[in-house]
């Protein structure tokens, strides 16, 4: 009998199928046994019956009761067994085969488990949670998230192939800062040369363009911070487009909204459950998100929060959640585009028009109230470009091999950088971005926290 995959099990009603995977949970009422069995696609309910001598190990058939009330939890195991339709009472219409139950015909213990160490019911802190990871990354909430960002990942690839963007792999080791800021990691490997991890694929995406004109890559980037906070980790995801030939930077916007909008209708069409299950809303998309400048906003933050911030160069975190709580309330909009910031704040690549000084044509993009998102129209002009890098104390030699593409027609162009991490810990509501990384590394901890890992 070919194996059946339990998320598909509802197109299996009245035959007997063949399911592996692990014994989510049992429950004992009176003499039935009732198993959750999960593998990689989803759960179902299993029903032992009494003194049914079919639904035994291989190994010793006369011992079916005793064999079944040994399972334990992450226990993995082979079931043959027949797929019925639950009484109309105990069909669940929230959940997958919440119509569904499977009567068992025989087991097979594949591998044993030892007891878990912690109380896999019970909610666990952060720290527990993270120290023992290559578990609780199983637990259904922990497993909802990771679903959540496998469906984000998914949607902005094939939002941005149909608006006719190539994707490319991007370098993770590099021989310059892309923001020439000094939170780096370097590299002593490579002989008589200084190198480091990149912190963002920048410089590569705009160099695509001249070959591509639209591209985007899904890269990991590291940042050497000194801190420790919910809101930092070393190694993150970001998703990153480019485009050439632009007007200004509404364009990039535009391609960013019509991405955003893609990947909350994928969310919401394939994991509404989950939402749901973890008591998430699902996210505001109006027609047209709301685009402010920062002038606006903080003239916006005056008149409803009385919050004197007219003038500052950038948004602090409170002031972003109180722009996104005013947008939610007024647009119906959980997205809020932030234009014309001072460019002097920006990275030195960033365009500014003549006629538009002091501001730049960057943005920022706010979900739920936290930066997601970071674009602008870039510098296309070479000697324009070399100014720029001068004017921030750096060494235009140091960038040759960047500046190569703006020496032989290089377009306008622009475009974004999403963090993976902070639009999936948003999308569900998660206090801490290492919730939302699978395997987060920050200044204490790799696995495991490195102070424990050095005693």
């Amino acid at each position: 009998m070919n194996r059946a995959y339990i998320k598909d099990l509802g197109a299996h009603i009245g035959e007997e199928v063949l399911i592996k995977g692990w014994v989510d949970s049992r429950r004992d009422h009176g003499k039935l046994i009732f198993l959750d069995v999960r593998d990689g696609g989803g759960k179902v309910q299993v029903v032992i019956l009494p003194g049914d001598p079919s639904a035994t190990d291989e190994a010793g058939r006369a011992g079916h009761q005793s064999n079944a009330h040994e399972l334990r939890d992450e226990w993995t195991i082979e079931l043959a067994a027949l797929v019925k339709e639950r009484p109309a009472k105990m069909v669940n219409e929230n959940e997958l085969n919440g119509h569904i139950e499977l009567e068992a015909k025989a087991l097979t213990v594949i591998t044993k488990a030892e007891e878990l160490p912690f109380d896999n019911k019970a909610e666990l802190n952060l720290e527990t949670h993270l120290d023992y990871l290559p578990l609780t990354l199983r637990r259904e909430r922990t497993r909802d998230i990771f679903k959540i960002q496998a469906c984000i990942l998914q949607a902005y690839r094939n939002s941005l192939i149909s608006q006719n963007f190539t994707e490319f792999v991007s370098p993770a080791i590099v021989g310059g800062d892309a923001e020439g800021g000094s939170a780096v990691f370097a590299l002593d490997y490579f002989a008589d040369h200084k190198a480091y991890l990149a912190t963002s694929p920048q410089f590569y995406k705009q160099i695509m363009v001249g070959a591509f004109e639209r591209v985007f890559t899904v890269a990991k980037v590291f940042r050497a911070e000194k801190s420790a906070t919910s809101r930092h980790i070393s190694e993150i995801t970001q998703m990153d487009f480019e485009m050439g030939f632009i007007q200004n930077e509404l364009e990039p916007i535009a391609v960013l909204e019509q991405i955003m909008k893609n990947v909350c209708k994928s969310v919401i069409d394939n994991h509404g459950d989950i939402l749901e299950r973890m008591g998430i809303a699902t996210p505001k998309t109006p027609n047209k998100f709301p685009i402010f400048t920062l002038l606006e906003v903080q003239e916006i933050l005056e008149k409803n929060f009385n919050v004197k911030c007219i003038g500052e160069d950038d948004m602090a975190p409170e002031h972003e959640r109180m722009i996104c709580e005013w947008a939610l309330k007024e647009f119906n909009s959980d997205f809020v585009f932030i234009t014309k910031f001072p460019t002097k704040a920006r990275a030195f690549y960033t365009y500014e028009d003549p006629k538009e000084a002091p501001l730049s044509r960057g943005f920022d993009l706010l979900f739920r109230g936290l930066e997601i998102n970071s674009g602008a129209q870039r510098i296309n002009d070479y000697d324009q470009l070399i100014d720029k890098i001068k004017s921030k104390g750096l060494r235009p030699e140091l960038f040759a091999y960047y500046l190569q593409a703006f020496k032989y027609g290089m377009p306008p162009h622009g475009g974004s950088s999403t963090g993976l991490e902070r639009f999936t810990g948003r999308m569900l509501g998660l206090a801490n971005i290492k919730e939302s990384t699978a395997f987060p590394r920050d200044m204490n901890r790799i696995d495991s926290l490195l102070s424990r890992a050095d005693e």
